[in-house]
């Protein structure tokens, strides 16, 4: 990596860095207000706070895009107002110099954000939604927002607490006959999970039709099979947002094995690992709007700002739309997702084309 490499990454990640600290205190400050309405028993001030922080990364990655495209255009358009990129022209410096001194950064972010995605952000949150769930219910092992429900066939099961020894309680399960009719209903307090996916209910009470007629009874221990292994029950108090991009494929698997609703679990995971590459086709979108397009050599540092500002609201506002549109129509989410950056990379080329260097 020569100077001008190195002083051009530099002038990149300080606007990276500056437009982050912007945008990550506007909505900490937001978070924080929003989450000050919802303080219960324990979850108090400092609570929020520590949840505002925590979470805070995750929402940043989802807007990181917005912040690179800002970041870029802060950067070089800084150089650019200060006739630094005219004096780089000057010297003599092909427009591939200028793209690969832009890259270098660039591609290191991209690894950057994939390592955040799966070890730092999501890990995060998910502390923070257990530390959240603690601090507000009176019983931590109990899992938010009614519970966990899932299907499989005529069976329906529900677990109302996650222990922290990976041990599932406040069980209940329904099996019903092809035409509606209730065959079994248990409710256990706990159960022991082997490795065979077969779990060993236990202090269980259970009515089962036998003979046309609904007997209850109560029993030590039911053994009932094919549910879910040790190894998938963490993920079932998790939101996709507090899953790492392992977790998800996983998860998004199991659901699609078992007949299950998954496509959201699945679009979420193709809306992360393509994230990157979307941040690497916005930092080339921004390279042609902030040095200059055509005409616009003389435009200043405010049109730049407001021109990228626009550019990064419509883009969000048009991925939301083409997510629930390919959602909508059954489409493939690696189709669905890659499509933004697809069309951000080809207008990318067309404008560096016609920049005038």
């Amino acid at each position: 990596m020569n100077i001008l490499d190195r002083y051009i990454a530099l002038n990149l990640i300080q606007g990276w860095l500056t437009v982050l600290l912007v945008l990550g205190t506007v909505f900490g400050l937001v978070g924080l207000i929003d989450e000050l309405d919802r303080t219960h028993n324990n979850y108090g001030v400092w609570q929020v706070i520590q949840f505002t922080l925590m979470s805070l990364p995750t929402q940043l990655l989802e807007l990181a895009p917005v912040i690179v495209l800002l970041g870029t255009i802060v950067a070089l358009a800084g150089l650019d107002r200060h006739n630094e990129l005219t004096i780089v022209c000057c010297a003599g410096v092909p427009i591939k110099s200028l793209l690969k001194a832009v890259a270098i950064p660039t591609v290191v972010l991209m690894v950057g954000l994939w390592t955040l995605l799966e070890f730092v952000s999501a890990p995060l949150y998910q502390q923070a939604q257990q530390m959240k769930a603690a601090a507000r219910n009176d019983n931590p092992d109990r899992i938010p927002n009614g519970g966990v429900w899932s299907r499989q066939g005529n069976r329906f099961i529900h677990l109302g607490e996650m222990h922290k020894s990976k041990r599932p309680g406040d069980i209940s399960l329904y099996r019903f006959a092809d035409d509606g009719e209730l065959l079994l209903a248990l409710d256990a307090e706990t159960a022991k999970v082997s490795g065979d996916r077969r779990w060993h209910f236990q202090k269980v009470k259970q009515k089962e039709l036998l003979a046309g007629e609904l007997n209850t009874s109560r029993v030590k221990e039911v053994e009932i099979g094919n549910l879910w292994s040790k190894a998938e029950l963490p993920t079932l108090s998790l939101t996709s947002q507090s899953m790492r991009l392992s977790v998800l494929w996983d998860y998004s698997h199991y659901l699609r094995e078992n007949q299950q609703p998954y496509k959201n679990y699945e679009m979420t995971f193709w809306q992360r690992l393509t994230l990157p590459i979307t941040v690497g086709a916005m930092v080339l979108l921004a390279t042609p709007v902030s040095a200059g397009i055509g005409s616009r050599r003389n435009a200043n540092f405010g049109t730049n700002m407001a021109l990228g500002a626009l550019i990064g609201i419509f883009f969000f506002l048009g991925t939301q739309i083409t997510y629930a549109v390919g959602q909508m129509l059954g489409l493939s989410p690696v189709l669905t997702t890659l499509l933004p950056a697809a069309a951000v990379f080809a207008c990318s080329v067309y404008m560096i084309k016609r920049m005038r260097w």
